[in-house]
Parts: C-alpha cells; sequence; structure tokens
C-alpha cells in the first residue's frame, strides 16, 4: 500500500516496516461486531477481549488479564514494567466495544466486512475506539524496536473497556475492584481526534453530560378533541411550551442555576482556538451533514460553543398520534429526552436539582410532571495545558506530523473525569480522529496514514517520558 508516516527517524521506519501487518490485523479485529449496547452481541463483547488479549501476549506484554469479575462486560488490563523501577507509570486507556451498526441504516459497505479504500480503512471501530487501540499497540513495536529496549522507557499498563460506548455503567466498579492494578502516575486517553488533517491539534478537554427523560401526564386515557379540548390541559401542548422556554433568545439555557458554575475559558484559550482555521461552509456541508446555517449562544465562536459553552439539546418529543390520517384527541401523556453537555466546573448533579426546579415551575395544574434522570451524570475534564505531560505528547505528536500541534478541545462526553478522579492521576489525550471520520454514523473510517503517524507519535512519547519524567 505503501504507507508511511511523516518523518524519517527510527520509529517512523519501525512504523512504516509493520503497516502491512497492522492493517490486516486490525480488519481481523473489526470482523468482531463488538456491540455493547446489545445484549445479543454480548458474547462479541467477550469475543473481542478475547481476542485483544491474545494479541497483547503475542506481541510480548508480561502480563495480560480479560477482567470479567463485575458486571461490567468483559476488559482487558496489562501491563509492562519498565527497566527502570523508578520510571513512572503511565495508564493508556480504550475502549473495545463499538456502537451499533447495520447495512440498513445507511451504511454503503457491511459495517463488520473492513476494507481498505486508497488510504482509508472503513468499518465500525476503524477510528473508534480498536484503530486506536491497534495505534498504541503499534507505537509500543516500534519504540521498542528503535531503542533496542526489551522493555519500555515508563511502566505501561492498558486497560481496554468493554462497555464505553454504552455509557460505562460499571467503570467505576471496574476501577475500584482493580485499583491495586491501574495504579499510575499518568492517563492517556487514546479516544479522541484533531480538529483536522491540516491543522493538528490535542485535545485539552471534554464536556460532561446529563441526560434526563421529562414526562407530562394528563387525563389517564386520551380524551376526544371535540368533547374536551380546549376545556382541559393538553400534555403535548404544554410540554411543547416548556421545552421552548429552554433557551432565550440569545441562545442561553434558562435552567436556574446552569451557568453559576462555569468557566469560562481564558484569553489565551480563545486566542488559540480564534487561530485555528476554520471553513464554516466547508463545516457545514462535510461534518455537519450538510446542516444549513451554525447556531447556538450568542457572543461565542463555533468552536468555542463545541468546547467551552453548556448546551440543553431537545433530542426527540414525543406525545400523541403520529400515524396516517388525523386522530382527534387530546393525548394522556407526552414526553422528551433531554441532553445537556457541560463545561468545567459544573456539577452533573447541582445541573440536575436545576433541571428538576425549572421542570416544575412549568408544571400546569390539571399535569402531572416527573424528570427521570438517566444516572449521575458524566463530569467535565479540561487538562492543564502547560503540564509536562500535555506538552510533550504535543511535542511528540509533533515529530510523528511534522507540524506544529496546537491545543484544542472536543465537545463530546465520556469516562475521563472518572478515571482521573478515582485513579488520583493527571489524565491527557493522544488520538488523531477526524471529524469526517464519521464514528457514530454510518460509514465509519479511518485515515491509515494518520493512524500510523499516531503509532510512531506514542513512540516517541514513551521515549520523551522516560527521559525527562512527568514532573
Amino acid at each position: 500500500m505503501g504507507l508511511m508516516t511523516s518523518t524519517a527517524g527510527a520509529e517512523a521506519r519501525e512504523v512504516a516496516s509493520r503497516a502491512e501487518a497492522f492493517v490486516a490485523d486490525l480488519r481481523e479485529w473489526l470482523r468482531i461486531p463488538s456491540i455493547s449496547a446489545d445484549p445479543g452481541h454480548h458474547g462479541d463483547v467477550a469475543r473481542s477481549a478475547a481476542w485483544l488479549a491474545e494479541r497483547l501476549r503475542v506481541e510480548g506484554w508480561p502480563r495480560v488479564e480479560v477482567w470479567d469479575d463485575t458486571d461490567a462486560l468483559p476488559a482487558v488490563y496489562a501491563s509492562w514494567p519498565a527497566a527502570d523501577p523508578g520510571a513512572p507509570t503511565v495508564l493508556v486507556y480504550g475502549h473495545h466495544d463499538v456502537q451499533p451498526a447495520d447495512r440498513a441504516d445507511g451504511w454503503s459497505f457491511e459495517p463488520f466486512d473492513p476494507e481498505v479504500v486508497g488510504e482509508e480503512l472503513r468499518g465500525r471501530g476503524a477510528s473508534d475506539d480498536k484503530g486506536h487501540l491497534a495505534m498504541v499497540r503499534l507505537g509500543l513495536a516500534a519504540h521498542l524496536a528503535a531503542t533496542g529496549a526489551e522493555a519500555p522507557a515508563v511502566t505501561l499498563t492498558l486497560l481496554a473497556e468493554g462497555e464505553e460506548e454504552s455509557g460505562s455503567a460499571h467503570l467505576a466498579a471496574l476501577l475500584d475492584a482493580h485499583r491495586d492494578a491501574l495504579a499510575c502516575d499518568a492517563i492517556v486517553v487514546t479516544d479522541t481526534g484533531m480538529v483536522g488533517r491540516d491543522t493538528p491539534t490535542v485535545c485539552t478537554g471534554m464536556r460532561g453530560m446529563v441526560d434526563t427523560e421529562i414526562v407530562f401526564r394528563g387525563a389517564s386515557v386520551d380524551l376526544h378533541s371535540g368533547q374536551f379540548g380546549g376545556a382541559v390541559p393538553n400534555p403535548v401542548t404544554e410540554l411543547a411550551r416548556l421545552v421552548a422556554a429552554l433557551h432565550d433568545d440569545d441562545g442561553r439555557v434558562q435552567v436556574p442555576g446552569f451557568y453559576d458554575d462555569v468557566r469560562p475559558p481564558t484569553d489565551a484559550e480563545r486566542a488559540a482556538w480564534a487561530a485555528l482555521p476554520f471553513d464554516e461552509p466547508a463545516w457545514l456541508a462535510g461534518s455537519a451533514a450538510g446542516a444549513r446555517a451554525t447556531s447556538g449562544e450568542a457572543g461565542w465562536s463555533t468552536y468555542e460553543r463545541l468546547w467551552a459553552r453548556p448546551t440543553a439539546e431537545v433530542n426527540g418529543l414525543h406525545g400523541g398520534y403520529g400515524g396516517p390520517g388525523h386522530k382527534t384527541i387530546v393525548p394522556h401523556s407526552a414526553s422528551a429526552k433531554l441532553t445537556f453537555r457541560l463545561v468545567a466546573d459544573q456539577d452533573p448533579a447541582r445541573v440536575l436539582d436545576g433541571i428538576r426546579a425549572f421542570v416544575d415551575a412549568r408544571t400546569p395544574p390539571g399535569i402531572d410532571s416527573e424528570v427521570i434522570a438517566g444516572g449521575p451524570g458524566v463530569p467535565p475534564l479540561v487538562c492543564d495545558v502547560d503540564s509536562t505531560l500535555v506538552t510533550t505528547i504535543r511535542e511528540a505528536m509533533g515529530a510523528a506530523l511534522g507540524a506544529e500541534v496546537l491545543p484544542a478541545r472536543e465537545g463530546g462526553s465520556g469516562p475521563e473525569a472518572l478515571l482521573s478522579t478515582e485513579l488520583g492521576a493527571p489524565l491527557a489525550f493522544l488520538g488523531v480522529m477526524l471529524p469526517s471520520d464519521r464514528i457514530h454514523a454510518p460509514d465509519e473510517r479511518a485515515v491509515l496514514p494518520l493512524l500510523l503517524s499516531g503509532a510512531e507519535a506514542t513512540a516517541h512519547l514513551w521515549r520523551m517520558l522516560g527521559e525527562r519524567g512527568l514532573a
């Protein structure tokens, strides 16, 4: 395939020499439909874990375990001590489960029959996150070969979770059950990406999230609209009023206390983000899948809205009759599914309290309301951009990509804050996903030269951290 990384050092050569085998190996893994959200595929999640564990053993990791001793779907743990007992310990986190995928969802190819087209590897999990875990494995092999060492320059541990794509509901229990094995000085998360191929960036923060369902109930059954319409409250109408009241005319969320704890980005961050190229029409047509305009809170750029401002989104609004023709009723109930993305210093529990107060204040007489939380919520996480860990990752990525790597953030949410808090270690990101990789969507792909450059970056990173430590 002629796949090459961008620099000509020892790490780059070692990565390039393994490129063909890397792609073949990854394609084999991608054929396992490890869909954690579907109980019918939980056996495949276990099969994926077993596959990864066997590969790690073959690649020389001295300790490899499949953890299935909690309610969590199987996770894979591995460790490789550094020769120097004083070297820092770095935990690499990723996940081997994937989002649901079916040809009928709009895929142009079979999602679990991966194929290489040009420089793209296409298939579910190619980018998120099997491709990035495979990238780390390749990077370690290149690091050992380039340095001629039998052990990495830092003690490496690896945790590949099996249910990140279904909410990591049991991750806290998994971390508690294996706290000693997971003890580390720093955490590197693979499940992330860059602003663009020609704009290398490193993620320095992710938003948190609270998800809820709001239910309005009126009469015990649907009522005839001719006999009762205009005389009793309509749950669908009243819920629509509540949803419309979520934002003011400037796009600010009207939940009480919603912005009280928000930590705004620094002036330096805003200046750095403003310097990133942003082609709005291209972004709308490409990554935004043909959306027609940008929108959001007034006074903030698109990147700022995505990375550093909290949101309230209506994911679904349901109630009444939706079949053919019409049905003249006053529906007895209505529901709305809402998610709230949170930013630095917001507390999911406090936000949830505010949502309940917002709903209580807008529940009219004759309507019973209920707020159903989809769990405790996910806290946001922001990295120390000046830390040794983040600056070394930027340097390592820059060496592999042949360009300056700028700080950025991502708008999504994950278990990063939980990992950092529970394990008491700083966390940073290293990933090369692109917004156009269509993760969580039909036709997911990974750009192979970027995965190879990412592998080279991890090879540089272990060497650099071994030389300078984490102080």
